[in-house]
């Protein structure tokens, strides 16, 4: 059926149309906008690598109270679990005893002198008699030891009587050290020996701690190494965090004491001591708690987050932004992890823009659009090699 004039001119208009809408449209087909990635410009930092072992809290000294003499306890002169200073007296036991032995040996040095002066009287006599020869020289000899015997009495009750007085001393128990009192294992009325088993109560002085950690000797030879190459540090002590179960610090200062010299056959693990001092006294004997020990300083380390490292065949990669907004894929070589971030031993230079959002639209040398990358921020973290 043959096409009435008017709508052929209608539709050669629409092809018209349709052709010219082609036309603009087609040469700009397949051409793909440019990647927004997220980078962030390389600086570098200070980093100290870090890592919490679990540890044990012991008293700088203990004490145990125990009697020197024999006898009944009449009296408990502290409150327990209070804090007691050395020389304070904490029981008291019944002195009569030993108040009567001190007079005793008291008369007997009384004694012992008055015939020590009478031994002398008589020899400084024999001496004068002796020169006239009036008496013999035995009886002149006799005299001298006479006076010679009379010496060592006084000076045998002079020793008895410092006994006594000592045993009467040691009837009031005083404490050996400072530092908080345990509660009492005896009461009022009890006998006491010096041959007891059992002390009286227990002394820790505990304001000042150690802390007990126990790491592996690999770690050990890192402590050391950094502890040698730190300056205005003659002792070559390091210092440490003492950690909370849940992960904060506690108040406190912590230095290294010493590290032992048996390496455990079974663990391969060594003890490390450390000194805290602890002036509230928020750290108890026999808590357990975690020691956060550095390990590594680091003045210029440039860290990556871990999001951006790419591993091939055992190998890693960081995408790269250069000056014209080109992207290039480079090798690097991690170092230690740390709050999620990898240390960049080599590869990288500081004021680099590495991608760390983005990665998976890039191929090598692709034109990009850049914007700042925010960085989260994260709870402090163990840091590890």
């Amino acid at each position: 059926m043959p096409v009435k004039p008017k709508y052929y001119y209608y539709l050669c208009a629409l092809l018209t149309l349709m052709l010219q809408a082609c036309e603009q449209s087609g040469p700009d087909q397949g051409i793909e906008p440019a990647p927004i990635v997220s980078v962030m410009t390389t600086t570098p930092i200070k980093l100290s690598i870090t890592e919490d072992f679990p540890s044990r809290v012991l008293a700088i000294r203990t004490a145990e109270i125990r009697p020197q003499v024999n006898g009944i306890i009449r009296k408990r002169l502290f409150e327990e679990g209070t804090e007691v200073l050395a020389g304070q007296p904490l029981f008291q036991i019944n002195p009569a005893p030993f108040q009567i032995e001190v007079d005793t040996a008291a008369a007997a040095l009384q004694k012992a002198n008055a015939a020590l002066l009478h031994a002398k009287t008589q020899l400084n006599r024999m001496q004068s008699l002796v020169k006239v020869r009036a008496v013999s020289r035995q009886q002149h000899d006799d005299a001298v030891s006479q006076r010679d015997q009379a010496l060592a009495d006084v000076a045998q009750a002079r020793a008895t009587l410092d006994r006594r007085q000592l045993d009467l001393k040691f009837a009031s128990v005083e404490a050996p050290i400072s530092g908080r009192i345990d509660q009492a294992f005896i009461s009022e009325g009890a006998l006491v020996s010096s041959n007891d088993t059992n002390p009286m109560a227990y002394i820790q002085q505990i304001d000042q701690i150690y802390v007990d950690v126990r790491l592996p000797i690999s770690s050990l030879e890192i402590l050391h190494n950094t502890a040698v190459t730190q300056k205005d540090n003659p002792d070559n002590r390091v210092s440490v965090v003492i950690l909370r179960n849940n992960g904060t610090p506690y108040d406190v200062k912590g230095q290294t004491l010493f590290s032992g010299v048996n390496v455990d056959k079974g663990t391969g693990d060594v003890l490390l001591r450390i000194l805290v001092d602890n002036p509230e006294r928020q750290l108890l004997p026999g808590m357990f708690v975690r020691a956060r020990v550095p390990l590594k300083n680091y003045d210029n380390a440039l860290m990556v987050p871990q999001q951006a490292i790419i591993r091939l065949s055992k190998s890693a990669y960081i995408w790269i932004i250069d000056t014209n907004n080109h992207a290039h894929l480079i090798p690097v070589k991690l170092g230690e992890l740390a709050n999620r971030q990898y240390r960049i031993e080599a590869g990288l230079r500081a004021g680099q823009k590495v991608v760390i959002e983005g990665v998976d639209r890039l191929s090598e040398d692709i034109k990009v659009v850049t914007k700042n990358w925010k960085t989260p921020s994260f709870p402090n973290q163990t840091s590890s090699n």
